[in-house]
């Protein structure tokens, strides 16, 4: 689950990682307001107005301005709410604005030169670890960073037994070249950012910017967070920071009825019990000469209910020209899918695309054959090549 950087910053500012404060707004005068507050709390005379959204690269779609006087907050803010920012990862629709966060200025003159640098945290799934990877060149361009000079990218492996060492955290910050009281401000910063990502169950943390003040301060200018769903029932706190409205409007209705659903670009939707059968069914697809249209994990307890949830989910999609259903029968019986089949397609009433089933497991032949008796525009296989040849027949027929 991703979540605001204001959302983010909250959850690194208590376990004691400095940020880059701020107020969040939802309308040009709330901005205003802010800024005058942190003008008191921090005596910053300019602020930084930024959209929040989920994506990156915010910066260079305009979503981030600096204001020096509250006329330009009034201005700025008013010009970033209700825009449709557009950013290298939004796509090209973009996302709306509807909320920014007023933050402190911290590029203040002072003893030496600020510096920005890059580090995350995250899961290396091939070696089954944390690591913290991290560069001297942070800011906007980190991505052509990592593709243009990869040797400016380092990486430190966390061995789960004993976790962060303290000797780590001083090899990151002597990598990135600090020195006397920024040194020390980045080790305490790289172990209380770690105890943030470990304790939240998160599966990514990344500041970009981490930024050294020009009085050697370290702090968290960005944060971008993914929280691992399945740890959400460890923290109610941070499942109630969901924003459905940043999200693709099917995967939510899909979450619902507890559908893992992911929309692609295709036009075969699919419908399948656990996850490496989607990925062969979507390959299936593939191979009979069509594209899917989605992801769609009905779970091991497919019933008429989730059958009927996941059918309306994936006709709401107009690419939508025929659905394939593919269901192995282990946990669930097959004759008891074909029948929620059979209900959900009366329910539903006239369901204007061809429907593939393809029922293998317990009760396989039973389940067929209540396909076929049903009546119903369904078409039944049993082997896996019926249902790619099944698929082919009717893409070719429409």
């Amino acid at each position: 689950m991703n979540i605001h950087e204001y959302q983010g910053k909250a959850i690194l500012k208590s376990f004691g990682v400095r940020v880059q404060e701020g107020i969040v707004a939802d309308t040009a005068e709330q901005a205003v307001e802010a800024a005058k507050k942190l003008k008191v709390d921090y005596n910053s005379d300019w602020v930084v107005i930024k959209a929040q959204i989920h994506a990156g690269g915010r910066g260079k779609g305009g979503g981030v301005k600096l204001a020096k006087n509250l006329e330009e907050v009034k201005e700025k803010a008013g010009q970033i709410i209700g825009m449709q920012l557009i950013t290298p990862q939004t796509g090209p629709e973009g996302k709306l604005v509807s909320k920014v966060l007023v933050a402190q200025d911290v590029y203040y003159p002072g003893e030496s030169e600020t510096k920005e640098f890059y580090v995350s945290v995250l899961l290396d799934r091939s070696r089954g670890r944390n690591i913290i990877m991290y560069s001297t060149e942070g800011g906007m361009d980190i991505e052509e960073v990592a593709e243009h000079t990869p040797h400016l990218i380092f990486k430190e492996e966390i061995d789960p037994k004993v976790g962060l060492q303290g000797f780590q955290a001083r090899k990151i910050a002597f990598n990135l070249g600090l020195s006397g009281d920024a040194f020390k401000d980045m080790t305490k910063f790289i172990a209380s950012l770690y105890k943030a990502y470990e304790a939240t169950d998160s599966s990514m943390f990344e500041i970009n910017p981490v930024l050294k003040t020009s009085d050697n301060k370290i702090l968290a200018v960005d944060a971008k967070v993914n929280l691992d769903d399945n740890g959400l029932f460890r923290h109610p706190d941070f499942a109630a920071m969901r924003d459905t409205s940043e999200e693709d409007p099917t995967e939510v209705e899909a979450s619902k009825s507890n559908l893992n659903y992911v929309k692609l670009d295709g036009n075969v939707g699919c419908m399948v019990n656990g996850a490496g059968l989607a990925m062969a069914t979507m390959d299936i697809i593939k191979l009979a000469g069509g594209e899917p249209a989605n992801f769609l994990d009905v779970g091991g307890t497919a019933n008429a209910e989730t059958v009927k949830a996941g059918f309306n989910i994936i006709l709401s999609d107009p690419n939508v020209k025929a659905i394939l259903i593919n269901i192995f029968g282990g946990i669930v019986r097959c004759d008891r899918v074909a029948q929620g089949v059979i209900d959900a397609y009366k329910e539903i009433g006239n369901i204007p695309v061809p429907i593939i089933v393809r029922l293998q497991g317990t009760n396989a032949v039973e389940a067929k054959k209540l396909i076929d008796e049903s009546g119903l525009k369904v078409y039944s296989a049993i082997l896996l090549k019926e249902a790619a040849a099944l698929v082919t027949k009717v893409l070719e027929e429409k």
